[in-house]
């Protein structure tokens, strides 16, 4: 049921995957995905991406979306349109975290994931 976390607000230190969520009912359907990330150290960067699946086990070979490489704290939205997708009915993230320059090379990172859908609303503008 959305809206919902598809990661609960948690620090990652490497790559990992999160739970798989349940969609609704319907097919297809239009989604906004908000990234935060709440922490982190210089010289690091984040991949997450969002991945597919119509049974929950086969998660296929590419993700349905992806968000750009992320070095900085902020907050992040993206559109996952499952319209070419139909058979999705699960969703899980993904995510690969690097680190380079001096100190420790363990990445540190807080991120939350949450996934909404896109309601389109339409404004009547008086004459």
């Amino acid at each position: 049921m959305l809206p919902e976390f598809l990661v609960a607000e948690t620090t990652v230190r490497e790559a990992g995957t999160g739970p798989a969520m349940a969609l609704d009912q319907r097919p297809g359907g239009t989604l906004v995905l908000t990234l935060g990330i709440t922490r982190i150290i210089e010289q690091e960067s984040i991949d997450l991406s969002i991945w597919g699946s119509a049974d929950g086990t086969d998660w296929g070979t590419k993700p349905v979306v992806a968000f750009p490489q992320k070095f900085y704290c902020g907050t992040y939205q993206i559109i996952l349109d499952l319209t070419d997708h139909p058979d999705v009915k699960f969703l899980r993230a993904k995510w690969a975290v690097n680190r380079w320059g001096k100190g420790d090379t363990k990445p540190v990172f807080t991120i939350y994931l949450f996934a909404q859908p896109m309601h389109t609303q339409l404004i009547a503008v008086g004459a």
